[in-house]
């Protein structure tokens, strides 16, 4: 899986995850988990 912040591959057992709009997302670390949850459609497709 991609971090969609950094774009980072990212193991899906990652602890640091988001969900928006149905989804869940997973990230590298707990800033790039912060970003998105600031502003997830700068993140996403939707």
């Amino acid at each position: 899986m991609k971090d969609p912040v950094c774009k980072m591959d990212v193991k899906e057992t990652s602890g640091f995850r988001s969900s928006y709009k149905g989804k869940t997302y997973v990230f590298c670390s707990a800033s790039c988990k912060q970003n998105f949850d600031k502003k997830p459609e700068s993140y996403t497709k939707c």
